[in-house]
């Protein structure tokens, strides 16, 4: 029942009460307002719609987020089992999903409000390339690092530990070589076609590329259904434990500090609910610092690794979450550029240039026909908006600048200043 309905079913003291409280929270409304206008916390993007109605709450308070089996899926268990979701407001269910293809329908659909997804992924639907077009929004970036290329250990027998043993073996072996990736448009597909190209192995025309859920990976390797395959953790880790592959290249080792995951969602989603987006963006950025604290971080790998989360050995998880790398033919190393999730805010921020290089990319290989317009695609899908609210409301520091600067394992700089040259100046591409 309405206040206005209540103030005229009750008596003369019922209505007064009312009529009092409604004057207290229009004051407190009007106080919150203006303390978060000095503040610099309400972007009139996102706050307009919000406070028409006389509130910051969140428009649905249950939201369902999608998630793949996979140790960056962490922010979004964290959120939801830790509370960080109760604080602001909402309470997250995390939805376990069987593949990428699965999240992103789900996502389009409306079946999920959002979800731990690949950044390649959305704009390939943001353009129509990645299946059906729909309009999108990176709302913040979940992790930088720690996905793999693992090989076959039938490669290594034939002195393959590298990229350029690999390329030896493909110009002298006549037959058809495998591998894998995630989805067409995503993050390891693209890590993969990198990788080969660097060393001089085209990935379409010297070789076969399969998509397989990551969960699957190992088993199809064991199987001998790929060569090798690009994957997040703990999927490279657990090919070692199952003495079935090794590292031939982890992702950072292609791109320091390389954007990897994010949390998607509608760009229709958000249009309809800003305070629930804002809501969810605070309450994974809060477990994205959480998880970042070394501290905390075996706990963490344990509870991601129950059946409903990533269903793989606790060992198997903790060791390259905290840093521990073994590459299964005996070079062990402790890498500073390990999976991280914050990094005092420079994991978390949606930089343009990030989403402007999958695009780049998706140019490289022929999925887009024509150079589309990087920046401006960048700036409607990266809600840099609703990032800094959210940043600015929990004192985290925002970059000032929303490109970077990052040189790749072939030497070659990405900085976003010229993307269509970038993209077009690749001696191997579609």
């Amino acid at each position: 029942m309405s206040i206005e309905a209540k103030s005229h079913s009750g008596s003369t003291q019922d209505t007064n009460a009312v009529n009092t409280k409604r004057r207290n929270f229009f004051r407190a409304s009007a106080s919150v307002m203006w303390a978060s206008t000095m503040l610099g916390i309400v972007p009139e993007k996102i706050s307009n719609s919000a406070w028409a109605a006389g509130t910051d709450a969140p428009e649905i308070t249950e939201v369902k987020i999608g998630f793949i089996p996979l140790t960056d899926c962490a922010p979004i268990v964290v959120a939801a089992q830790m509370g960080f979701d109760k604080k602001y407001g909402i309470k997250i269910t995390p939805s376990k999903e069987a593949s990428w293809a699965g999240v992103r329908d789900k996502v389009v659909n409306g079946e999920l409000h959002a979800a731990h997804i690949l950044y390649g992924m959305v704009y390939g639907v943001q353009m129509g390339v990645g299946g059906q077009q729909k309009d999108m929004a990176v709302l913040m970036t979940l992790n930088n690092n720690g996905q793999g290329i693992t090989l076959a250990n039938q490669l290594k027998d034939k002195g393959v530990t590298s990229g350029p043993a690999l390329k030896r073996l493909l110009d002298n072996e006549n037959r058809d070589f495998t591998f894998a990736q995630t989805f067409p448009t995503g993050t390891h597909a693209m890590w993969l076609y990198y990788w080969l190209a660097t060393y001089g192995i085209h990935p379409f025309k010297d070789a076969k590329t399969i998509v397989v859920p990551p969960p699957q990976m190992v088993a199809n390797m064991r199987i001998g259904n790929m060569d090798g395959y690009c994957v997040g953790e703990p999927w490279n880790a657990r090919a070692i434990y199952d003495k079935v592959g090794f590292t031939a290249a982890t992702s950072q080792d292609i791109w320091a500090d390389h954007p990897e995951k994010v949390l998607g969602t509608t760009a229709e989603f958000v249009a309809k609910y800003p305070n629930t987006a804002l809501a969810m963006t605070k309450a994974i950025l809060e477990a994205c610092r959480y998880i970042d604290a070394t501290a905390n971080r075996s706990a963490v790998a344990k509870l991601i690794a129950g059946k409903a989360y990533v269903n793989a050995p606790e060992e198997v998880i903790e060791g390259r979450f905290l840093g521990h790398y073994d590459n299964g033919i005996g070079k062990k190393w402790e890498d500073p550029n390990y999976m991280k999730f914050f990094n005092d805010g420079k994991v978390t921020f949606p930089y343009l240039s990030d989403g402007m290089w999958f695009l780049t990319q998706h140019k490289r290989w022929g999925m887009l026909k024509t150079d589309p317009d990087y920046l401006a695609i960048a700036k409607k899908v990266n809600r840099i908006d609703i990032y800094t609210e959210a940043a600015k409301a929990m004192g985290i520091s925002v970059p000032s600048d929303p490109m970077r600067s990052s040189k790749l394992i072939d030497g070659v700089v990405w900085d976003g200043k010229d993307p269509k040259a970038y993209a077009n100046g690749f001696k191997i591409k579609a």
